[in-house]
């Protein structure tokens, strides 16, 4: 009796003071994001400056674009630890072609494709292999850094073209080109998701996968296309860091994997699939670029930000455990 009390007393209080309204327009990790902005403006002078926000977004993009990529993924209850692998594959792929005076765009096509192939051999594999996702992609991940290492030798791949440099290190109307980039990628991805039969049947597999089978869904085909556009913009952010950097290293995404997923669950998707969105997703990306950002302002020691950065990632989990709950 005094159970059932204390429940209709917390669904009172809810209902008066609507405590699901965040919940319900997934406005959490955007308070938590205007909460960390707040006070790094109030604790850091160099924070809150245009040129400092920019630099912010620059460098957000990469993480951004595999973690939009992630989402589509973790949407269907999968997960891709193999994303930096292959960022780093692609983009020597392409700086070999473009030291081997290969055309630009098409070097850049190239480098899009293998990306595309490498999410295809994934999403076979999850897809009509039936194996767990983790253990596919923890093998491709090994698989396509030792790939990376075997074409560049462990040296990296540097002399690319300056027409090529500029697309990561140049800027439209005051914009870094993959900010740019970046927000039409997830414009697309937004739209694909929530305005199209394709995202909805994505939110459907994860949900219940034997439930959208029997619906007439073909389940295989739509794994294997969410670890294509996976790999696909693993190999875009690929270019970006390429471009920016102006080589091609060979231990390049090396932990970026950790840190998609991690943007992607603290943006509210969960990992049990079939919740989330990529709102969400892009204000995780932004709470973990502002927080490194204004570590390193703060003068914050590498080894605190990696330790700060692990227990982010448990926060983000539990935050999950307790959504599924």
């Amino acid at each position: 009796m005094m159970k059932w009390i204390d429940q209709t007393k917390r669904k009172t209080i809810s209902a008066r003071f609507n405590l699901g309204w965040m919940q319900k327009y997934h406005l959490g990790p955007a308070l938590g994001f205007v909460i960390i902005f707040v006070a790094l403006s109030i604790t850091s002078r160099s924070f809150l400056t245009v040129h400092n926000l920019l630099n912010v977004a620059l460098q957000t993009s990469v993480n951004a674009l595999l973690a939009i990529g992630m989402t589509f993924v973790i949407l269907t209850a999968g997960i891709d630890l193999s994303v930096g692998s292959i960022l780093a594959f692609s983009s020597a792929i392409t700086a070999g072609l473009l030291i081997g005076h290969v055309n630009i765009v098409l070097a850049s096509v190239i480098g899009l494709v293998v990306g595309a192939l490498a999410g295809l051999l994934n999403g076979l594999f999850v897809a009509y292999g039936r194996l767990a996702p983790f253990i596919v992609t923890l093998g491709t991940l090994a698989l396509f850094r030792g790939a990376t290492e075997i074409y560049t030798g462990g040296v990296p791949i540097f002399n690319l073209p300056e027409a090529f440099s500029s697309f990561g290190a140049g800027a439209l109307v005051g914009i870094p080109i993959p900010v740019l980039v970046t927000a039409v990628i997830f414009a697309l991805g937004l739209l694909a998701l929530q305005r199209t039969t394709h995202g909805r049947r994505i939110y459907a597999i994860g949900g219940n996968e034997r439930a959208a089978f029997l619906a007439g869904i073909p389940v295989k085909r739509y794994l294997m296309a969410v670890y294509v556009i996976c790999g696909a913009l693993a190999a875009l952010a690929g270019l970006v860091l390429t471009s920016r950097l102006g080589s091609a290293e060979p231990t390049a995404g090396f932990g970026y994997e950790l840190d998609a997923i991690t943007a992607v669950v603290l943006g509210g998707t969960s990992l049990f699939g079939g919740e989330g969105t990529l709102w969400g997703t892009i204000i995780g990306a932004l709470i973990l670029g502002v927080i490194s950002n204004g570590l390193n302002l703060l003068n914050v020691n590498s080894f605190y930000q990696d330790a700060i950065k692990g227990v982010i990632i448990l926060f983000a989990i539990m935050l999950d455990r307790k959504r599924a709950s």
